[in-house]
């Protein structure tokens, strides 16, 4: 093994964050004592290859399907950075580490300086809180989050509903130097055209009718944050270009005051709607949107993420049913693989909290899961359904979109359903204001 200068052993030793340095045959040479605190505090890593310290693998992360930063650098030439899910004594986390290729007096690529940062905003194992997954989509997704973080660009956050974005927004914001300042939620989708205005830039005493008093607004209690607008494609064409004037000025008037006012804020948007169909329709401003999209971040849907069920099942379970300790059998997480949840994360909650109030046991059965998603309807429904008219839900066209065959759907639980919107969106596995905002859609979109 080569001989490591004693000046660069003493320079990494005095860094603080985690840093290792190992050769082209992957042979860590040296590792800093904050790398031996958190990854390895018990064993000496010296001599090993990194691939099996960081992920037990037998042969380097190109070649187990990971992304490898030395690989990389060596095809590049320079400096290389990646998300990588490590072994750590505490369990698995994601990390996120810069490679530093080290030249020899040939100018050839000889030793490689890696520092590590954990990621703490997201988890590859069950956990109570924040972001769980491990698979490529949500990788992928976690890689830009890490990415985007730290820096003060805006990021437009695209996805269905039930994907999270709120926790996503809540990842950027813990990943930015604001994350000791507030995360601020704006939901744009509950907010009227006036009561937007008010809420969001804050009004004077006398304002209009009801002003009492002064009031600041959302973006005043977001200085030195992170202000999150969720559903953003809901705002108003006249509101729209005052949050313009916001992102490009940092400035604002309450209503009511002529006084201009300043602000710091970093934004990130969320929507579930086409923006860029909505501009060419003229339903949303085209500056509005190249401001808020400089970063776009388009989060996976369950179904392109089922490899994460097991792991979210699990975190899921012990937050809708902390004394229980519910576990779930093999054939009831076959079940929930299988079933594709148009509700995303959300509606695998909902399934999962219904099986618990199902199960009376320590263990979730196929059973209960059918009876969580509705599929062992009682004969007097099955018979009900048999009933109706065969042209209850239209088949679909041969080209049909996907947008038009859930609209199709949803019209077709529209006249059937007899109780309320409530109960109808607990029927559709989704949450009431998901269920609002599809039905707000339906009647936006023009007739065929």
């Amino acid at each position: 093994m080569a001989t490591v200068l004693p000046e660069l052993v003493s320079y990494l030793e005095g860094l603080p964050e985690p840093h290792i340095l190992f050769d082209r045959q992957y042979r860590i040479l040296a590792a800093n004592a904050a790398y031996r605190r958190q990854f390895s505090p018990q064993a000496s890593v010296v001599g090993r290859t990194c691939y099996e310290v960081s992920h037990h693998f037998s042969v380097p992360c190109d070649q187990a399907g990971e992304s490898c930063p030395l690989a990389r650098s060596r095809e590049s030439g320079q400096r290389e950075r990646v998300l990588h899910l490590h072994y750590t004594p505490q369990g698995e986390s994601y990390v996120n580490i810069e490679l530093v290729p080290l030249r020899d007096a040939h100018g050839e690529q000889a030793y490689f300086i890696e520092k590590m940062e954990p990621l703490r905003v997201a988890q590859g194992q069950p956990a109570a809180q924040g972001l769980i997954g491990r698979s490529p989509a949500f990788q992928r997704m976690l890689e830009l989050v890490s990415r985007v973080g730290p820096s003060q660009a805006s990021v437009l956050l695209l996805g269905e509903s039930g994907t999270g974005k709120e926790l996503v927004a809540q990842a950027v914001h813990e990943a930015s130097p604001r994350a000791a300042n507030p995360l601020v939620v704006v939901d744009c989708a509950s907010l009227t055209e006036t009561l937007f205005e008010s809420e969001l830039f804050g009004h004077e005493r006398g304002a209009f009718t009801g002003a009492n008093a002064s009031k600041p607004g959302l973006v005043e209690s977001a200085s030195g944050g992170t202000l999150f607008l969720d559903e953003v494609g809901d705002i108003p064409l006249p509101m729209q270009v005052k949050l313009l004037r916001l992102l490009e000025s940092g400035t604002y008037r309450r209503v009511g005051s002529t006084e201009l006012r300043r602000t710091d804020v970093r934004v990130v948007a969320a929507t579930h709607r086409d923006l860029k169909g909505m501009v060419a329709d003229g339903r949303f401003r085209e500056d509005l949107y190249y401001r808020l999209s400089t970063f776009p971040i388009a989060l996976p849907a369950l179904r392109d993420r089922v490899e994460d069920i097991p792991l979210l099942a699990v975190a899921l379970l012990a937050r809708v049913a902390p004394q229980r300790r519910l576990a779930l059998s093999a054939g009831a997480l076959a079940l929930l693989a299988r079933h594709p949840f148009p509700g995303n994360v959300r509606e695998l909650r909902n399934v999962l909290e219904r099986a618990s109030l199902l199960t009376d046991g320590a263990t979730i059965e196929p059973l209960h899961v059918e009876r969580a998603l509705g599929t062992d309807m009682p004969s007097n429904a099955t018979r009900a359904l048999a009933a109706e008219p065969a042209d209850a839900v239209p088949a679909p066209a041969e080209n049909a979109s996907l947008r038009s065959v859930e609209r199709a759907a949803l019209q077709a639980q529209l006249k059937s359903h007899r109780g309320s919107r409530a109960e109808l969106a607990r029927k559709l596995g989704i949450s009431e204001r998901s269920l609002y905002r599809k039905l707000r859609d339906i009647e936006q979109e023009p007739p065929a």
